[in-house]
């Protein structure tokens, strides 16, 4: 395995930056009457996950930061694909597009999960932020009754 000296040698990073350019090419080809709706948002959301991860290095010292930032990411992967429904039952794309972009969608979400430590760094992580999080929830939720 090489040495990581930047979010750009990432495998999820990777990944996804040629998602985000082949979503660019293929939207090219999108109707006018989509640039500032359907094309915009899916680039947008492709872009995204790539910012959220580059953002998410930078913050990997503040592990609620990292995981919040890991997990809006995985927010816009999600997305992605929701316009890549739209896309698909618009008849943007054809059926096997649509197919090859979810496939490698998945293994970007694989990705973000490399191995097994990695899933459960951050399995550990993500649970002790709910925990956080379910305690002020239930604090504010005291206070306000």
């Amino acid at each position: 395995m090489s040495q990581i000296n930047s979010f750009r040698d990432l495998i999820v990073y990777q990944k996804a930056y040629k998602l985000a350019m082949q979503i660019f090419e293929i939207t090219n080809n999108f109707p006018k009457e989509e640039k500032y709706s359907l094309t915009d948002q899916i680039r947008r959301s492709s872009r995204s996950i790539t910012s959220n991860i580059a953002e998410a290095w930078a913050k990997k010292i503040y592990i609620k930061s990292f995981v919040n930032k890991l997990v809006d990411s995985l927010g816009e992967e999600y997305e992605t694909e929701n316009w890549l429904d739209y896309s698909k039952d618009c008849k943007y794309i054809t059926i096997n597009i649509y197919a090859d972009l979810m496939k490698d969608y998945e293994e970007v979400e694989n990705a973000y999960f490399y191995d097994q430590q990695s899933r459960e760094i951050l399995k550990m992580k993500l649970t002790s932020c709910c925990s956080l999080l379910t305690t002020h929830f239930s604090l504010l939720v005291t206070r306000n009754s």
